[in-house]
């Protein structure tokens, strides 16, 4: 039998929805626009349509997008100027350093010169330790749009295995953080995979929940997955023939698993809407606090 699909496209228009008419309620009562300022460094263009969906989400949900573009060989002297004046704006309220990063930029520096109250993206190790301690401010995007699809879905976290396959910063260290947490779409139990884990094929093939965070095209095959596990592909890759894959393969890994998200249209539109949910937060933030 073919897998459920978690559809994130529908789930984050869900969410849009529901922040929009939350941004109009945040003006009307305290007068405070959401803003968020994206600063982005040369000319790629994959970091161009990004960084293009996020400007036109904004502006549907009736916040402030800005965004600041410097060339691709900007000294890291001037690239910190730029986060220290918008750290000082208080009309912004997030800010996102759309990465990867030019060669000659430190990104940890870059990353951690944002003011933590900011941090939309989640990355600052203030907001990492939040995490880390199970008391979130901002989590990254990606991980916490997985989380509302798992809780969207229905799908019972307490107790499952959860494998995670990658470590990176970005997906799969707080994505692990996430589901240890106590409550809900939490109280699973993790193994995160990686470069030097030994036959992650077997390891995968345990998880109750499976999410692929890989950075490789198809590689997780169907014998990787437990039959009726839930999988979530977190990569996006484009074929030789301008197609788009994710790190699963989708056609055999879907009559296997249980649940499964396509690509495109699963986890990323749920990292856009996700973006706009902490946005949001960092302006509510701001909010003069009641007597």
């Amino acid at each position: 039998m073919a897998a459920r699909i978690l559809d994130g496209k529908a789930l984050a228009q869900k969410v849009r929805t529901q922040i929009k008419a939350e941004v109009a309620k945040l003006r009307a009562e305290a007068q405070i626009v959401p803003g968020l300022a994206v600063v982005l460094v040369g000319d790629d263009p994959a970091s161009q349509v990004y960084v293009r969906n996020k400007e036109n989400a904004c502006k549907v949900a009736g916040m402030n997008g800005t965004l600041h573009r410097l060339p691709a060989d900007v000294s890291q002297a001037k690239l910190l100027d730029t986060i220290d004046r918008l750290n000082a704006d208080p009309t912004v309220h997030g800010i996102l350093v759309q990465l990867p990063l030019p060669r000659q930029i430190d990104e940890r520096v870059v990353l951690e010169r944002v003011d933590p109250r900011k941090d939309v993206d989640g990355f600052h190790p203030e907001n990492v330790g939040l995490l880390t301690i199970g008391s979130p401010r901002f989590v990254p995007c990606t991980p916490l749009g997985i989380g509302e699809l798992l809780v969207e879905a229905g799908i019972e976290t307490k107790g499952a295995n959860a494998v995670v396959l990658g470590r990176s910063n970005i997906v799969g260290k707080p994505m692990a953080l996430l589901l240890v947490r106590k409550g809900k779409g939490g109280d699973a139990t993790v193994t995160i995979c990686h470069t030097g884990t030994r036959d992650t094929a077997s390891i995968a093939r345990q998880a109750d929940i499976l999410i692929a965070a890989v950075g490789r095209p198809e590689q997780v095959q169907a014998d990787w997955v437990k039959p009726g596990a839930v999988v979530i592909d977190v990569g996006i890759h484009k074929r030789e023939d301008g197609s788009l894959c994710g790190d699963v393969h989708y056609p055999t890994v879907s009559q296997v698993a249980s649940a499964i998200t396509p690509v495109p249209g699963g986890v990323g539109p749920m990292t856009v809407a996700m973006l706009l949910k902490n946005t949001l937060l960092a302006a509510e933030l701001t909010r003069p606090k009641s007597d």
